[in-house]
């Protein structure tokens, strides 16, 4: 789902697009994407790199509001004829899944192999399945999809044979066969993460996932780009996604910011800039707002240091910087909570200043962030200048899925489950100020 309303979109080995048909009447499907190999960037001829192959046909069509049953239908010649039901979305959803992170990390650099063929290590399946069994409405993806960049090396059994690099056997096993429940069971609002900068995975992005219409030029295809002329790529306007009653979600790309923060006169800076305005002339089109960006504006991380302290890891410093420079609250005034990932761990941070709740969702299969966070945030440490935080709940080296039951306006009502669907906890969202039942969830 986008700004443009609802789009059904397929990803399949056919000679040409199926029908979609709404409501028993057929309508043909356009061509997003015919196959290709598309070239190796300059600023990702890294010791790994390699073109990205993308030998399936992509196809959508908008999906008309009010439809009642939608499906994707083939009447075969050459392939087996086929009709698959699509999930639609509702006026006014009730039960929203917000998931993050769910890619199975393989980077050389840092030494980091996670076990993809572990459904222990890497949980994302059963995740999606428990997440889908809970029924929702709509399904949030915070960002991050992609992970398996490096090959995995001869000595490490447990991701034997995956794929790797930004083509779509990766996208594949990192997101569409492990998501495969979720996908089927509501609409999905996805969010892009850091991983799909055009650097990385943009290419799959926005061939496979970006709501929007692909345009040459901001696909992260030319070869001849580098980061400086990525822009077109790596930048998209922020859009809003009605939830009936007068609520909405507002969705931007925060693809290419940088925790290392921005300095005025850098493209980043200006881009960021124009999000913030755009984002505040959404905010006004209704009195709740839930903002998605991947990068915790308000949100804390931390990394064990060699000496057994904590180095704070605080906010994003890029976002802090522009939207800042806008506004020193970081956040239109109507937006009440902020939905987030990037750090890989569930939590939750409510504040007694005028900012909105932050909730960070990356714990849905990724390799997660293991050093201990302590149960009150210690004195001076504050994810943004001015944000004063009241209420902090965490919990490290969990992996599940989150979920939103709609109250009465302006309230919701989270519960914080694990790869099995059991709730670990459980929080209450009225306004901008949210608590939480469990500070540490174990």
């Amino acid at each position: 789902m986008g700004d443009g309303g609802a789009v059904a979109r397929v990803v399949l080995d056919a000679p040409a697009c199926p029908a979609l048909v709404v409501d028993g009447a057929s309508r043909p499907m356009a061509l997003r994407a015919a196959p290709a190999t598309l070239p190796l960037r300059a600023n990702s001829a890294k010791e790994d790199a390699q073109p990205s192959a993308f030998p399936l046909r992509v196809c959508e069509a908008a999906l008309p509001p009010g439809a009642a049953t939608a499906s994707v239908t083939s009447t075969g010649a050459p392939a087996p004829a086929y009709s698959v039901s699509l999930p639609l979305p509702r006026d006014q959803p009730r039960r929203i899944v917000v998931i993050g992170d769910t890619g199975c990390r393989l980077k050389k650099s840092g030494n980091e192999y996670q076990d993809c063929n572990d459904p222990q290590a890497y949980p994302f399946a059963a995740v999606a399945a428990a997440a889908a069994a809970w029924k929702p409405d709509l399904v949030v993806h915070v960002g991050d999809y992609h992970y398996r960049e490096s090959p995995c090396p001869a000595s490490q059994a447990g991701c034997a044979g995956s794929p790797h690099g930004y083509g779509w056997d990766t996208w594949r096993e990192d997101f569409f066969r492990p998501g495969a429940a979720l996908l089927a069971a509501a609409p999905w609002v996805v969010a892009r993460g850091n991983h799909e900068s055009c650097e990385r995975a943009g290419q799959g992005w926005w061939r496979l996932l970006d709501p929007r219409p692909l345009q040459s030029g901001r696909d992260c295809v030319d070869p001849a780009r580098d980061n400086a002329g990525d822009a077109p790529g790596n930048y998209s306007d922020p859009y809003a996604v009605p939830l009936g009653g007068g609520a909405q979600l507002l969705v931007a790309d925060t693809a290419a910011t940088t925790w290392k923060g921005l300095k005025p006169g850098d493209a980043g800076y200006e881009q960021y800039r124009a999000t913030y305005r755009r984002l505040d002339a959404l905010s006004r089109q209704a009195p709740w707002n839930l903002a998605v960006t991947h990068h915790p504006i308000l949100g804390v991380g931390a990394e064990l240091k060699p000496d057994g302290q904590l180095d704070w890891h605080l906010g994003d410093a890029g976002l802090q910087q522009s939207f800042g420079s806008l506004n020193p609250l970081l956040l239109p005034e109507r937006v009440q909570v902020l939905l987030s990932g990037h750090v890989h761990l569930w939590q939750q941070l409510s504040f007694s200043s005028p900012h909105p709740s932050q909730f960070v969702a990356g714990f849905s299969g990724t390799a997660e962030d293991m050093a201990p966070l302590p149960a009150r945030l210690p004195a001076g440490v504050s994810p943004a200048p001015g944000a004063v935080a009241e209420q902090f709940s965490s919990w490290i080296g969990g992996f599940g899925f989150m979920a939103m039951e709609r109250g009465g306006p302006g309230e919701w009502t989270v519960t914080v489950h694990d790869r099995h669907g059991a709730i670990k906890n459980r929080c209450q969202i009225s306004g901008k100020r949210s608590v939480c039942s469990v500070t540490q969830v174990q």
